[in-house]
């Protein structure tokens, strides 16, 4: 039986995209309508933008804490959270995760080494990308980062926050993110990280003007192989 998946979710649809990916590319590890259990946790995103608003970690870091108990109880072996603006508020957490944690950003730092990335740039909202997630994960494989404009990252977070978190999918979005890629590709950069897990449902590998760091499928993916491969025989029982 594969490791018990817990998503500690903060937004619907990032967290939906996680969930759908999966269970969706599980059966090609567990044969056909195969999946590893998993569950879901997720307070209110009010609760979440409230901390984040006021620049209060540790509210949000006891939000991710209480959402990590809950699927410890409920059974979850290790977690998962497809949110990387909160990630940030892992250092200001009141306790310690219950349970093994995946972190997004050295998800995404291990796959741009795969691909021989060297310069990536940053999408995601004005939290994130002013904050030290990526760029510390980025910074141990010596990759440079570049990080949004001023006014880019107040058009990108409005967005987020009032379209893509609703699911609402433009093509004035879609054109917004393109501009602002093809600049990054412009300073130099060779890939992108979609650093917000609602902007894959906006952007993709095909309407990119650059190559794309998917971070909500990424995490998915190494959350799927995580519940396989450490139950495999000969590793844990």
């Amino acid at each position: 039986m594969p490791l018990h998946i817990g998503i500690m979710a903060c937004s619907a649809e990032g967290a939906a995209e996680c969930y759908r990916t999966i269970c969706a590319e599980a059966a090609e590890l567990l044969g056909p309508h195969g999946n590893p259990p998993v569950s879901l946790h997720m307070p209110s995103l009010a609760d979440y933008v409230r901390h984040l608003e006021a620049g209060n970690l540790a509210g949000v870091g006891a939000l991710m804490l209480e959402t990590a108990d809950r699927l410890a109880s409920a059974g979850a072996e290790f977690l998962v959270c497809p949110d990387n603006t909160i990630h940030q508020a892992l250092p200001h957490l009141p306790g310690t995760l219950p349970l093994p944690f995946l972190h997004i950003a050295e998800v995404v730092a291990d796959e741009a080494l795969r691909h021989g990335f060297r310069h990536l740039g940053l999408t995601g909202t004005r939290w994130l990308v002013e904050s030290d997630v990526y760029r510390e994960a980025l910074g141990r494989r010596d990759i440079a980062l570049t990080l949004p404009t001023p006014d880019e990252r107040e058009e990108m977070n409005r967005i987020i926050m009032d379209d893509l978190v609703y699911g609402r999918f433009t093509s004035d979005a879609e054109r917004a993110f393109q501009r602002i890629m093809a600049r990054m590709g412009d300073d130099g950069c060779d890939a992108v990280v979609l650093g917000c897990t609602e902007i894959p449902l906006l952007i993709n590998e095909k309407n990119a003007p650059l190559p794309v760091l998917d971070s909500t499928r990424l995490l998915a993916r190494a959350a799927l192989r995580h519940a396989v491969e450490e139950r495999l025989p000969g590793r844990n029982a």
